[in-house]
């Protein structure tokens, strides 16, 4: 695999710290074989999320790198935020771009799950494409009551046992969930007030598990610091349900609470495809082509001449 891609976006519950965020981040510039795209935290979710392409060699080694340093600075006793989560290293997903297919990323994501926990001594969960308990392919199953509740019942319940490890979480890490998964959009969409009920149901509108959108998951938080609500999604199939259908699902139920949306975020990096599809809904483009658009026509005749 010297010349597969791999995308990486691992989530750490850190996002009020810089020192720390930098420090978690440093393994991943200037290394040989690893490209880091972008790095973000949010204060309110106290999260920080990575956006990384690579080698599969390069990058495990940095992640291992990585982890370790968050590993040293994060409590997850003391951890608290808006974004789910059961480790301070939460979740590690591969995803495959060129020259490795979605079955090579799931064993890679397999073999690095072990790696890791001899490495670190956190335990591990495998997710998506890669689970090996057909439950456990929903991360919201995982990570059910959170660090807090996974914490006492993994000891005493079999069906929450990790995947690699004891039966016990690493004593201020937590756990990490590892996985192989389609690209995946994190979409953010912030409702003008601060009734967090409000946000709660319009998620439960549009998730798949309460008989929305399918390949839609989401949750409502609260954004104390800016005085407003979220509706977070995450969309793990953008082909299949786009951007605006959802985005205006959520402005249409937002209206019977008289609820206005504010503005909507896009965390991390995003296939071009997905921004696309909803620049031509709202422009009203008729029989829009991507090549259309110079830069995409560009790569692709780069693409096309080696």
């Amino acid at each position: 695999m010297s010349k597969a891609l791999v995308e990486c976006v691992p989530n750490y519950s850190e996002g009020r710290r810089k020192d720390v965020i930098e420090a978690i981040v440093a393994p991943f510039k200037d290394r040989p074989g690893v490209y880091l795209f972008d790095y973000r935290a949010d204060e309110d979710h106290n999260r920080l999320v990575v956006s990384l392409v690579g080698n599969p060699d390069a990058l495990q080694d940095a992640l291992i790198d990585s982890a370790k340093i968050a590993q040293s600075h994060i409590d997850m006793n003391s951890h608290q935020g808006a974004h789910p989560r059961i480790g301070a290293v939460d979740v590690i997903p591969f995803t495959p771009i060129s020259g490795i297919t979605m079955e090579e990323c799931v064993q890679l994501a397999r073999s690095f799950g072990e790696r890791y926990h001899q490495e670190t001594k956190i335990p591990v969960y495998y997710y998506e494409d890669a689970a090996l308990i057909p439950e456990r392919k929903k991360l919201e199953v995982i990570r059910k009551g959170q660090y807090e509740v996974l914490k006492e019942e993994v000891r005493t319940n079999p069906d929450r046992k990790p995947d690699v490890g004891p039966s016990e979480l690493h004593p201020t890490a937590g756990a990490t969930v590892i996985g192989a998964r389609k690209f995946l959009v994190a979409f953010n969409v912030n409702l003008g007030t601060t009734d967090v009920e409000v946000a709660k149901k319009i998620a439960s509108y549009v998730r798949a598990s309460s008989g929305g959108f399918c390949h839609v998951k989401g949750i409502g938080l609260a954004l104390e610091e800016r005085g407003m609500v979220q509706v977070s999604m995450n969309l793990v199939d953008y082909e299949k349900n786009s951007l605006y259908r959802v985005l205006e699902t959520i402005r249409m139920e937002a209206k019977r609470y008289g609820v206005s949306v504010v503005e909507t975020e896009i965390y991390g990096m995003v296939p071009a495809g997905a921004i696309l599809e909803s620049a031509a809904y709202y422009l009203q483009v008729a029989g829009f082509d991507p090549d259309q658009v110079i830069e995409m026509r560009l790569l692709k005749m780069m693409g096309e001449q080696g």
